[in-house]
């Protein structure tokens, strides 16, 4: 299992990705029911696990090995798994018809992550309080509440009018406020507010609340560290533990709540995701009588999971009031994973534009977008390269907030210019990210690498599908006849609704509809 592993690569079991990823499917339901009986503890609230966060926690691919491993040791061959992860060593150890060997080390492992979270939990508290303090005089920008939109710190933002979130909104609408959360850097927060409307929710948080921020962890109840789960899920609170996560969010849970209490805005929009911090927020918008709005954040596909409120121990009450999708299939899929339809509005898609034309070049070069996941990005690169040593030009493209160092080789060059700003190009190889959807709707073909060791979330919406590729069979289906068709722009998204979007976010009277939806009462 661990990358590296020196094993004959012909032995290796067949269509192992494609098994990885049927498997992480299969345990859906299973993760959805332990991090709703995991979400109720109180120290949750701090953790990805709980909300079956795919991007955030690796805890499902941990069911898929096992899943996996369940299915292999029911049949007749014999196969040999080599694992060093000693928690799920040991789980897989404990699995009916599975033979183990001596089991990996765990106290040491498990001391050093402890050490190393302790450090990065004091860093994390150190930089929060130095950002209160820095950024204090923000609040004057949010002195009086109003329409505000609650954003994380995006490269491509600015402080003349543009969030890369919601586009063109704030030029729209000049009484709209901006919100930063408490990832976007200090600079970069006194950066974006020289607009006098852009504050920073480190402003409102106490700088000696964060001298405890060290000492938060999450600690998963007893039922679970000793239930049928137990290995998976303390491997799960040692490694969220070992970093600065936990910190993070209690930091953006205080600052939060005390910005709601202090500021009460009039309506809060933000990219939502169903995250920890964002089922906190909308609680404590519910209590201070603040609606809540939820822009669907980019795209959601069958990998995508945390958007299910299956997860959610507190069921609706921690979704916002009203959620607004990017078009009609983000729509579908969110009304099936739990969110009532009167819940729910199309508002359009405020961060993808339509292709006027189709991009395809048959003797085009192949656009590889890295993912922001560093494995996977290494993984595009070794894909990329393997074509450009078959003579096919590629163009690789670094993550704008994820950057990966790669070198040049011929016929494999760099570019920083967008797919939306491309031409002639024959072909996209992506891995996660909304590459593959911006590639279809450009007319492109478009090819998801898979990955052996974890899963390539694949954002796409029900029935709308890339080829999907291995490292073994990239070249072989690049090289094969392509079949460009543009996408239909309205069969999955819809162009912004202006009109919508400024009776949600100023003070023009809603429709009666609308006014029930954005009723910040419990439902």
């Amino acid at each position: 299992m661990p990358p590296g592993a020196s094993l004959e690569r012909a032995k290796k079991l067949p269509k192992l990705e494609i098994r990885l990823e049927e498997a992480f499917k299969d345990c859906r339901e299973l993760w959805w029911r332990l991090g709703r009986e995991m979400g109720a503890a109180p120290t949750a609230q701090f953790a990805q696990t709980p909300t079956a966060a795919a991007f955030g926690s690796d805890f499902g691919l941990m069911l898929a090995w096992s899943r996996l491993a369940e299915e292999m040791a029911a049949g007749e061959d014999v196969c040999l798994a080599v694992c060093s992860d000693p928690w799920l060593f040991r789980h897989l150890a404990g699995l009916p018809g599975v033979k183990a060997g001596r089991s990996p080390r765990l106290w040491t492992r498990a001391l050093l992550l402890r050490l190393r979270g302790l450090l990065a939990r004091g860093k994390t508290a150190l930089k929060a309080a130095l950002a209160s303090w820095r950024l204090k005089s923000l609040k004057k920008a949010h002195a009086q509440g109003g329409y505000v939109l609650l954003v994380y710190g995006h490269p491509r933002s600015d402080a003349k009018g543009y969030d890369d979130y919601f586009g063109s909104l704030m030029k729209d609408m000049p009484r709209l406020k901006r919100l930063l959360h408490t990832d976007c850097a200090a600079a970069r927060a006194l950066e974006l507010s020289a607009d006098g409307r852009t504050a920073s929710l480190h402003a409102w948080g106490n700088p000696f609340f964060a001298l405890s921020l060290p000492f938060t962890a999450w600690r998963p109840g007893r039922v679970h560290t000793h239930g049928s789960h137990a290995w998976l899920v303390r491997r799960a609170a040692a490694r969220e533990n070992s970093g600065g996560g936990p910190a993070m969010n209690r930091w953006q849970h205080h600052c939060q709540k005390r910005w709601l209490a202090r500021v009460r805005p009039s309506r809060v929009a933000w990219p939502w995701e169903n995250h920890g911090w964002e089922r906190a927020f909308c609680r404590a918008a519910r209590k201070q009588g603040v609606p809540t709005l939820g822009y669907q954040h980019t795209v959601i596909g069958p990998f995508q999971i945390n958007y299910s409120t299956a997860a959610n121990w507190d069921g609706l009450d921690s979704i916002p009031d009203l959620v607004v999708s990017n078009g009609p299939a983000y729509l579908d899929e969110l009304e099936a994973w739990g969110v009532p339809l009167k819940r729910l509005v199309i508002g359009g898609a405020l961060r993808f534009k339509p292709f006027e034309k189709s991009l395809y070049d048959g003797q085009g070069p192949v656009f590889v977008p890295l993912s922001a996941i560093p494995q996977a990005a290494k993984a595009q690169v070794k894909a990329a390269r393997a074509l450009a040593a078959t003579g096919r030009k590629t163009l690789v493209k670094e993550h704008p907030m994820y950057p990966l160092d790669f070198e040049e080789i011929p016929n494999l060059t760099r570019t920083k210019t967008p797919l939306q700003e491309q031409s002639g190009l024959s072909a996209v190889l992506y891995s996660t990210g909304t590459s593959g959807l911006e590639a279809l709707l450009a007319g492109l073909p478009a090819f998801r690498l898979m990955l052996e060791d974890r899963i390539a979330i694949d954002v796409l919406p029900a029935q709308v599908a890339a080829e999907s590729v291995t490292l073994d069979t990239v070249i072989q289906a690049l090289n094969a006849p392509a079949r460009s068709r543009q996408l239909k722009w309205e069969r999955v998204l819809a162009h912004p609704d202006m009109d919508l979007w400024r009776r949600l976010l100023s003070n023009v009277m809603q429709t009666e509809n609308e006014s029930k939806q954005l009723d910040p009462t419990p439902h």
